[in-house]
């Protein structure tokens, strides 16, 4: 009972009653989750006028683009066929891993000097002169 209730009320901790019910209703079938906890489906049937079968993610917790990878957000806009379950992306030896956009947490960047946090900021290099309006 108290799931049913937090899903209600506590709508940005994961799929909406409106979404779930979306999920019925268009019969969508889960292809995969990736390593964040999200859910990505794709539709059945198809629909529009390209026949493309609509895909769509359920974020786990808050729902924030950035939290999907390359390599799903390329199925999401049908640039790849296969889900990255099926054939995943050869990975290069200079990529990092995917991490979501941290702005606005207490995960932020925040150098030395900055509002947020004490010290004194870097220095700049000699070839920067401060623009004054009273000077031509």
């Amino acid at each position: 009972m108290f799931g049913f209730i937090a899903k209600i009320f506590v709508w940005w901790n994961d799929a909406t009653p409106g979404t779930l019910l979306t999920l019925a209703m268009r019969g969508g079938s889960k292809v995969g989750e990736d390593e964040f906890g999200n859910r990505y489906f794709e539709e059945k049937g198809h629909t529009g006028p390209d026949g493309r079968k609509r895909r769509w993610v359920v974020y786990k917790g808050y729902a924030d683009a950035s939290k999907v990878s390359s390599d799903w957000h390329g199925w999401l806009h049908h640039t790849f066929d296969q889900p990255p379950t099926e054939a995943p992306l050869a990975r290069k030896s200079f990529e990092m891993d995917h991490r979501p956009n941290l702005t606005g947490t207490v995960h932020a960047y925040r150098p030395e000097g900055s509002l947020v946090r004490a010290g004194n900021r870097q220095a700049t290099s000699g070839d920067y002169e401060a623009w004054a309006p009273d000077e031509t």
